[in-house]
């Protein structure tokens, strides 16, 4: 499973970031974030397992886990724009949804804590890429080769 954490966040961090939060629970099947939905939280999973899914995939097959620590929602909060895939829990989950205004009121307060979770994000976004380049890598090694007509 991939390391999606915030692994630079403090216990101090956390605890200003808890308070911000409320904690949400989700049977299997049902979504935490729905794609094309308008980012306003992001969440972090604290129990269980949820799935990451494109809809505009022929079949929804997962792109890839979460479990605890984990975060989602961060690519939209990020681009003050709507969500890229669906997160779906694959069994019960727990998450903590942290409203996108908390967060930036939290860091206009502690700008020690802003720099913290945008360079956990960014260690974040860069594992998902290498990843993403890895596996896009090993497709088209076993794809067949175009040939010109």
């Amino acid at each position: 499973m991939p390391n999606n954490r915030l692994e630079y966040l403090t216990d101090n961090d956390w605890i200003l970031i808890s308070a911000r939060s409320s904690r949400l629970s989700f049977k299997p099947g049902q979504e935490i974030i729905k794609e094309g939905a308008r980012g306003e939280a992001v969440y972090v999973i604290r129990k269980g397992v949820a799935s990451v899914v494109l809809a505009n995939v022929g079949e929804k097959k997962p792109l890839a886990q979460l479990g605890p620590g984990d975060i989602c929602g961060d690519m939209a909060y990020l681009e003050r724009g709507k969500a890229t895939a669906s997160v779906i829990a694959a069994e019960e989950v727990q998450a903590d949804l942290i409203p996108t205004a908390e967060l930036d009121s939290l860091f206009a307060s502690f700008p020690g804590l802003a720099s913290r979770f945008y360079r956990s994000l960014a260690v974040v976004l860069a594992r998902r890429l290498r990843d993403t380049s890895s596996q896009l890598g090993h497709e088209l090694s076993h794809s067949r080769p175009i040939t010109p007509r």
